[in-house]
């Protein structure tokens, strides 16, 4: 016994015989149930007035597993009803996916099919929408104007108020029809004579064995949330229908207006704005960084003048501010040679050295050494080499390179 949800997905409640009890799982000898499978999640409802908490397939049939064992027995007739709402979310979702999908046969180069899920809301937040995914195998990279034009084509379909039609058509046909998108994992799967094919009225179709709306327009507005890879030729586009997806929209366009609000511009001219705020702040970052070159410079200028002599060497040891630990060793490396025959530079905080020698003093030793004294650690070549964590006051330090 199969499921009837299928192909006729709008049948909600209805009487049946119980063929079979055991526990709390039921197999009746009809059922209008989904079970689990092909992406989309198993219906909720009631048998008897008791929950359906699962639907499954199993040994060739479908299993029902209620929240607690039943007083009904195999023979008795029940009453079933499948919870209206959730069976029409997951209509919904599932027939938006095959019009996304459609979106991107007319955006995506070599398209394939990579597979569907729909998460389910949850049932204590019925108000919080779950999402849908699918996966496109394509080449083409998908990305944010690629996703912006899946919503707008997939949304125009859905006013276009396209039907939506099902049927069943010899496998071998079906399979050699390069119009009929098939998911890898279920063509390979594909057991018996015949397909169920789900055909969107000039825009896609599609193997499925799901529950769809009759026409797209049922299926409501559709908002893209986001775009991932979770494989090697696949990109991952998840989107909300119903309330999540107006929740979306409308956190987005207030989002929007807000940011326009702040620039005091329009949300048509948030790109022109965005755009103008980029360059002033390039702008402002060139004279911040021509600014603390110079003072950097200064700064260098003075240390110049506290050269030391130290084991038959020349030592140029101080703090400079604005630099983080690359900054200071490539500085250092910058005037070794021409100041001096060591530079050790610190930061102003004192957390960080960096050393650079022409080769007779071994900057490893030297950071080395000072780190023995102020702790933290650090290391390099003996040439170049850096020390971090340091534990004293950067004048402390200094003094120390100085003795």
């Amino acid at each position: 016994m199969n499921s009837l949800a299928p192909q006729h997905p709008y049948e909600w409640n209805f009487t049946t015989t119980v063929d079979a009890v055991d526990g709390t799982d039921v197999r009746l000898e009809s059922t209008c149930f989904y079970a689990e499978g092909g992406g989309q999640p198993a219906d909720r409802g009631q048998i008897d007035g008791i929950d359906v908490v699962d639907v499954q397939h199993a040994d060739g049939g479908v299993v029902h597993r209620l929240a607690e064992p039943p007083a009904f027995e195999a023979g008795d007739e029940v009453d079933a009803a499948v919870d209206p709402d959730f069976r029409t979310y997951c209509m919904r979702a599932h027939t938006a996916s095959h019009v996304l999908y459609g979106a991107g046969r007319r955006l995506l180069d070599d398209l394939g099919y990579g597979g569907f899920d729909i998460k389910a809301p949850e049932e204590d937040a019925p108000s919080a929408d779950g999402k849908v995914r699918v996966d496109f195998a394509t080449p083409t990279d998908i990305d944010d104007g690629t996703l912006v034009d899946l919503e707008r084509l997939t949304n125009r379909a859905v006013w276009d108020s396209r039907g939506v039609s099902w049927e069943t058509m010899d496998r071998d046909e079906a399979l050699n029809s390069e119009e009929i998108a098939f998911n890898t994992k279920t063509e390979e799967g594909i057991e018996g004579d015949t397909v169920r094919v789900v055909t969107v009225e000039d825009w896609d179709v599609a193997a499925c064995g799901g529950t769809h709306v009759r026409n797209t327009r049922e299926v409501g507005p559709v908002t893209v949330l986001d775009r991932s890879n979770p494989g090697e030729g696949l990109t991952r586009v998840e989107f909300a229908v119903g309330r999540r997806a107006i929740e979306r929209r409308g956190a987005e366009r207030r989002r929007a207006m807000t940011a326009a609000e702040m620039l005091e511009t329009g949300v048509e001219d948030l790109p022109d704005a965005v755009e103008r705020l980029q360059e002033e702040t390039r702008t402002l970052r060139a004279e911040r960084d021509e600014f603390k070159s110079k003072v950097i410079d200064a700064r260098i200028a003075e240390l110049r003048d506290e050269v030391v002599e130290k084991d038959g060497a020349t030592w140029l040891a101080g703090t400079v501010s604005g630099l983080d630990a690359n900054g200071l060793a490539e500085k250092a490396g910058e005037l070794v040679g021409n100041e001096a025959d060591v530079v050790a530079l610190v930061d102003e905080a004192g957390a960080y050295l960096a050393v650079a020698t022409t080769g007779d003093v071994d900057a490893g030793a030297v950071a080395d050494d000072v780190t023995d004294e102020f702790g933290g650690g650090g290391g390099g070549s003996p040439t170049v080499a850096q020390g971090g964590g340091l534990d004293a006051e950067s004048d402390d330090i200094v003094s120390y390179l100085r003795e």
